[in-house]
């Protein structure tokens, strides 16, 4: 599961509801940036960081979003995998993981889809600021179509026609989509609202892919 854009108040009901799931699933969760990683890799690169540092900096930002989470959960090791393999070991101990980036020029819904393959994931939820995947960009096309289900290599072609786009953004990145088409894994996108999590395994909300 990736999670984003998750304000302090917001990871406690996070956590409720992982610990909650957490009893009758074993779940992995990868955090992102944020705002904050935002503003600090633009403070970076007005003092001259290349890009490769500045990912730097949004890994870790993003561990320490994942401590915060494992603060909020009672069932997680309060130790940060720093790569996949890490994450699966602790795995044998915890119902539930989490970790941040791993590797500058991966996005955390790269991480999150090869971390959901290496594990052999049976499914992988993507929580969003939009309500799923649709035929453009929403915030720029009003007339944007939402899909309901999703071939992976459909979303390949979708995300690789909305990046095309200068100013335009996807709701998951082409190299996650490369990875979701690889792997199979069925992936639910989602807003991303701790009430919706529980919705999102029910496959009540969002776009699912699968094939």
């Amino acid at each position: 599961m990736l999670i984003r854009n998750a304000s302090g108040e917001s990871l406690r009901k996070y956590a409720e509801i992982l610990k909650m799931l957490s009893e009758q699933h074993e779940l992995f969760v990868v955090t992102g940036g944020g705002r904050t990683a935002r503003e600090y890799i633009g403070i970076a690169r007005e003092l001259g960081a290349d890009e490769t540092f500045c990912d730097y900096i949004g890994i870790a930002i993003t561990r320490i979003n994942a401590m915060l989470l494992a603060a909020a959960l009672r069932n997680a090791p309060r130790t940060i995998p720093q790569d996949f393999r890490e994450a699966l070991e602790l795995s044998r101990n915890y119902k539930v993981v989490v970790m941040g980036g791993t590797f500058p020029g991966h996005t955390t819904d790269a991480t999150a889809a090869l971390l959901a393959e290496f594990v052999s994931a049976d499914m992988l939820l993507i929580a969003t600021s939009v309500d799923g995947v649709y035929s453009d960009d929403p915030q720029k096309d009003h007339k944007a179509v939402k899909y309901e289900r999703l071939k992976p290599s459909e979303l390949v072609q979708i995300v690789s026609k909305i990046v095309s786009k200068a100013g335009s953004s996807s709701v998951v990145d082409l190299l996650a989509a490369k990875i979701i088409e690889r792997s199979g894994i069925r992936t639910i996108v989602f807003y991303g609202t701790p009430e919706n999590i529980e919705k999102a395994v029910r496959f009540e909300t969002g776009t699912v892919i699968e094939k």
